[in-house]
């Protein structure tokens, strides 16, 4: 067992029945590395197996006894953190920055998508996928004036649907690197001839 601060054990419930226990949450937050936490972040390292009401009753319990706190950002995302008396929590200004700048997809794991738990990550692939779709339609009505037939043919609507679309995928990421570079460094970045000294 890790050792605890003693202002962090003095505060502990030592009830040990349960099948999650209080040490065991605050445990994991600090064992993590990271300064904050999601609550199915916390799920994940302590035992998938336990439900997700089971760790936010953990951490609500924590929250209550003030070893724990938590911040809530838009589109629902709540972060917990052990409150440590002597730090300055909440978050930094420079780390409320970094998480403005973080998707919901990162937050969107199978088992939320599977059960629609997640509105804001399933919202963002929602109008990912309305672009995309928007991408191949245009993609078709060019290839349709050309008269190319699709990269990818099948029998089956979907499989044909999908290879395409991982095709538009490809060529999209790559584009995006590409024009990336291009800010970064000019055209002389792409091209695979070095770059001349400076004269003197």
């Amino acid at each position: 067992m890790t050792a605890l601060p003693d202002w962090i054990d003095d505060r502990l419930d030592p009830e040990l029945d349960k099948k999650l226990t209080q040490r065991h949450v605050v445990e994991t937050m600090l064992n993590s590395g990271r300064p904050f936490l999601s609550a199915q972040q916390i799920r994940a390292r302590v035992d998938p197996d336990v439900t997700k009401e089971t760790v936010r009753n953990r951490l609500n319990e924590l929250r209550s006894i003030d070893v724990v706190a938590a911040e809530t950002y838009p589109e629902s995302i709540t972060l917990y953190y052990v409150d440590h008396p002597e730090s300055n929590w909440p978050l930094s200004p420079e780390d409320r920055r970094k998480l403005a700048h973080e998707t919901p997809l990162e937050t969107l794991s199978l088992g939320d998508f599977v059960r629609l738990r997640n509105p804001a990550g399933i919202r963002t692939l929602v109008l990912a996928g309305f672009q995309l779709s928007l991408l191949l339609f245009c993609l078709g009505a060019i290839a349709a004036v050309l008269g190319i037939d699709p990269t990818v043919g099948s029998e089956n609507g979907l499989w044909e649907a999908a290879g395409n679309l991982f095709l538009a995928c490809l060529l999209l990421l790559f584009a995006e690197r590409a024009a990336r570079k291009i800010r970064a460094d000019g055209l002389e970045g792409l091209l695979p001839v070095g770059r001349r000294a400076p004269a003197e």
